[in-house]
């Protein structure tokens, strides 16, 4: 893995140590700070501490230590202070259309030999009908929660 050497200006030092002072930071920024501040290699930096040392007194992971300086390193010191906003997007299994008949198949009779329908058996059915590829009971779950059924009670009152 390559070396990122973190060295502050006095300015950024600064900067950086009334983050940790103030009390109106978040926390991960506050972390971030001082991750850096123990990493500075720079003429202003009286103390240095290792990765090992870093991570067992501010108890963070050697990984986040080094994302830390290299996010400083490569893209400057408020860049470092943030974390990345996430990247990932999942697509929705049950869309409005599976949704509906999903309910659809919950309000008809249970299969032989059930007293009711389970999310185990709405999930099965849903993928041997060919609504969805492959869903699990969770999602079942989740779309049935937003509706007002009752699935638990043969009776209203």
């Amino acid at each position: 893995m390559r070396k990122y050497n973190v060295t502050l200006t006095q300015e950024e030092r600064v900067e950086l140590e009334s983050i940790g002072r103030k009390g109106n930071q978040k926390a991960q920024t506050v972390l971030y700070a001082l991750i850096l501040l123990a990493c500075d290699e720079g003429a202003h930096q009286t103390e240095r501490s290792t990765n090992q040392t870093i991570s067992k007194v501010l108890k963070v992971s050697m990984k986040t230590i080094d994302r830390v300086k290299k996010r400083f390193v490569e893209e400057g010191l408020e860049a470092s202070m943030t974390r990345k906003p996430t990247t990932r997007a999942f697509s929705r299994k049950i869309d409005g259309d599976v949704e509906a008949r999903l309910i659809a198949l919950s309000c008809s009779p249970a299969p032989e030999g059930h007293a009711r329908w389970t999310l185990k058996l709405l999930a099965d059915k849903i993928v041997e009908l060919n609504y969805v590829d492959a869903v699990s009971y969770e999602t079942v779950r989740r779309a049935l929660k937003k509706t007002s059924l009752s699935r638990g009670s043969k009776s209203a009152g």
